[in-house]
């Protein structure tokens, strides 16, 4: 079994979320085999995130899943 999937981080953004805008962050969820806490880190681009998530699944129990943030609207006056 493989340590870690092949991440195609421009097919990714392009096909689940349409372009991506600057602002959006990626959201990198992972469990750290070394305590066993589920930890979570963000990044600016998917490419950063994906390098950061590869280097997470170190065995066979390790998973890290990469999640795109878009911006959040800010709520209007009332």
């Amino acid at each position: 079994m493989e340590k870690n999937q092949e991440f195609d981080h421009q097919t990714f953004t392009n096909q689940e979320f349409g372009m991506v805008s600057a602002d959006v962050t990626f959201e990198v969820t992972y469990l750290d085999t070394d305590c066993g806490r589920i930890r979570t880190e963000f990044f600016d681009d998917a490419a950063a995130a994906e390098r950061f998530a590869s280097r997470r699944v170190t065995d066979a129990d390790g998973w890290a899943i990469i999640d795109t943030v878009p911006p959040q609207r800010a709520r209007a006056a009332a």
